[in-house]
């Protein structure tokens, strides 16, 4: 299989040469995957950690929740939710991280707090 070089974070991810693991990270509490398991900034840095040790390469963050006819988060709401943990993420840990987000002022928020890809 033919590798692709990307670069993110300081590293170099071979795509193709092998599959790469992303752990998810909810900040959203109503998320339909963690039924709101991790209710805070530290609870979602301990996952973040267990994630890491068993093999993830990269770490997904999303603010709002994928549950469908869910009301729109708020810009503003999005980035406190998802900055402060991107930052802890890729400073304290330094995990690659993404962000999973469409709307531009978040990918924004969190590229400033370390998250070198944009989901």
């Amino acid at each position: 299989m033919r590798s692709h070089d990307v670069a993110a974070a300081g590293r170099t991810l071979a795509l193709g040469a092998r599959p790469w693991l992303m752990g998810i990270v909810n900040a959203s509490p109503d998320s339909f995957s963690d039924a709101g398991a991790y209710p805070d900034l530290d609870a979602r840095v301990g996952l973040a950690r267990e994630l890491l040790a068993a093999g993830a390469d990269i770490l997904d963050v999303g603010g709002e929740s994928g549950i469908t006819l869910r009301p729109a988060v708020a810009v503003g709401e999005e980035i406190e939710r998802v900055a402060p943990l991107v930052a802890r993420l890729a400073g304290e840990l330094g995990a690659v991280v993404s962000v999973d987000t469409y709307k531009p002022a978040v990918a924004e928020a969190a590229i400033a707090a370390g998250a070198a890809i944009v989901n």
